[in-house]
């Protein structure tokens, strides 16, 4: 079973201050952590100052979104040399808000996907459905075809390096959350389509993390499920302690 991963997505929330303070809290009370990889994704200003925050740690840092050519007349927008330049060794592709306030295809997200892993960056990777899937019961349909349309022209060496998110729409900001069974049994079929995408061992290996309003108190009944590998936690990372206890309480 893959190590759990802890990821926090700050989104559009703490200024440079602001974030050296949350970023050396989590430092302080989770760095060292064996039983598990701690990531946070600060917005971009801060990405910089909070690297070198952490540098000499065991907690790693994420980029919440990028560009998928690497330099040119794109005003605006990061590349994945700039985010690994700042010291980034993952960054968060495909995101339900990305897809849906900037309207991100899945062509758009298999360049990011592939200019990612071309840099050497761990991609975290987004799939999930609406509410409205979810109560036509196409959701296994919809994941399969949002999966194969974002993994095209990905070889299996080059997944080896990625990290799978599954972010069930209807439980974003809205404190509904999915069941540990209805996490385990999407998060698993997932992982069938890895495997009839690239092999079992590959599939078994790789992390599928949940992100759907995980908080403390349902966060162990959630990765007791052995196809739950960890969290991508909005919300509930912008407090330490909050964050911290899900990772606590997670590995009790």
């Amino acid at each position: 079973m893959p190590k759990p991963l802890f990821a926090g997505n700050w989104k559009l929330h703490k200024t440079v201050s602001e974030a050296l303070e949350l970023a050396g809290a989590i430092k302080s009370e989770l760095d060292g952590l064996s039983e598990a990889d701690v990531l946070i994704c600060p917005p971009f200003t801060a990405l910089k100052p909070v690297a070198d925050l952490l540098a000499g740690s065991s907690i790693l840092l994420g980029a919440q979104d990028f560009f998928w050519e690497d330099s040119g007349a794109y005003t605006g927008e990061v590349s994945a040399p700039l985010l690994k330049d700042v010291g980034c060794s993952h960054v968060i592709i495909g995101h339900s808000e990305r897809r849906e306030y900037f309207k991100e295809t899945d062509e758009m997200i298999n360049l990011k996907l592939k200019a990612a892993l071309a840099a050497g960056l761990t991609p975290i990777l987004c799939v999930g459905e609406s509410l409205e899937k979810r109560e036509h019961h196409v959701t296994k349909e919809f994941l399969s075809k949002q999966l194969t349309e974002d993994l095209k022209g990905v070889d299996r060496e080059a997944a080896e390096g990625m990290v799978i998110a599954y972010e069930p729409i209807w439980a974003i900001g809205t404190g509904k959350t999915a069941t540990p069974e209805i996490a385990g049994e999407t998060q698993a079929f997932i992982r069938t389509l890895l495997a009839d995408r690239f092999d079992r061992d590959l599939a078994e290996g790789m992390r599928i993390i949940y992100g759907g309003s995980a908080k403390p108190d349902n966060a162990r009944a959630l990765l007791a499920h052995p196809d739950v590998n960890g969290f991508l936690v909005g919300g509930a990372s912008l407090k330490a302690d909050s964050f911290v206890e899900i990772v606590r309480f997670s590995l009790l």
